[in-house]
């Protein structure tokens, strides 16, 4: 059965929504997204939908070489699936993302994250209960809470996760990655 590997982004973006945030879990990546490939040509997560207003938000594609991310520091770690968990994810998200309209962020889900009651909201999600909810939805990982106390810390912790890059996001795209047999080479390429 072939495998396959799916990236989750941990991002600091250094707005104040996420200065708040940080004060508050005293970690350095408070946002979570996933992608299907290591280039992150399509990456996907529950944010703000403009870069000027954090409460305007819901599922969001992030270019993660524009706007807030454009300065971002980040932490990149694959995971290993099968194929046909991969085709479950594509499915699970592509379904979200046809119904986007009806989709919020979970603004409350925050709240309930920090005094650790589970808020869950009909098609609500926050930035790391999607990406739990498409770990789990999609049989890869089962976790020990809800998905609604689920932090992006708590997904960096995953055993099967594999660290691939952690720097600047833009730098991240100046690196060449090979991918042979589920181990992960990087080299920087040289400007001559």
């Amino acid at each position: 059965m072939a495998r396959k590997k799916v990236y989750i982004l941990f991002t600091d973006t250094g707005t104040l929504f996420t200065n708040l945030i940080k004060l508050y879990t005293k970690k350095p990546y408070n946002h979570a997204s996933i992608s299907f490939d290591y280039t992150l040509s399509e990456v996907y997560s529950f944010g703000r939908k403009t870069d000027w207003n954090p409460f305007i938000g819901g599922f969001v594609k992030e270019d993660v070489k524009k706007g807030l991310f454009k300065q971002a520091d980040c932490a990149i770690y694959s995971i290993t699936i099968s194929e046909y968990q991969m085709k479950k994810m594509n499915r699970y998200i592509n379904e979200i993302e046809v119904e986007q309209e009806c989709y919020r962020y979970n603004l409350f889900g925050l709240l309930g994250f920090i005094v650790n009651k589970p808020i869950k909201r009909k098609k609500a999600f926050f930035c790391s209960q999607f990406v739990a909810s498409v770990l789990k939805e999609c049989d890869i990982i089962d976790f020990e809470k809800p998905s609604s106390l689920i932090a992006p810390y708590d997904l960096q912790m995953i055993s099967k996760m594999e660290l691939v890059y952690e720097g600047k996001l833009k730098a991240y795209h100046h690196i060449d990655i090979v991918d042979n047999d589920c181990r992960t080479v990087q080299k920087e390429m040289l400007a001559i």
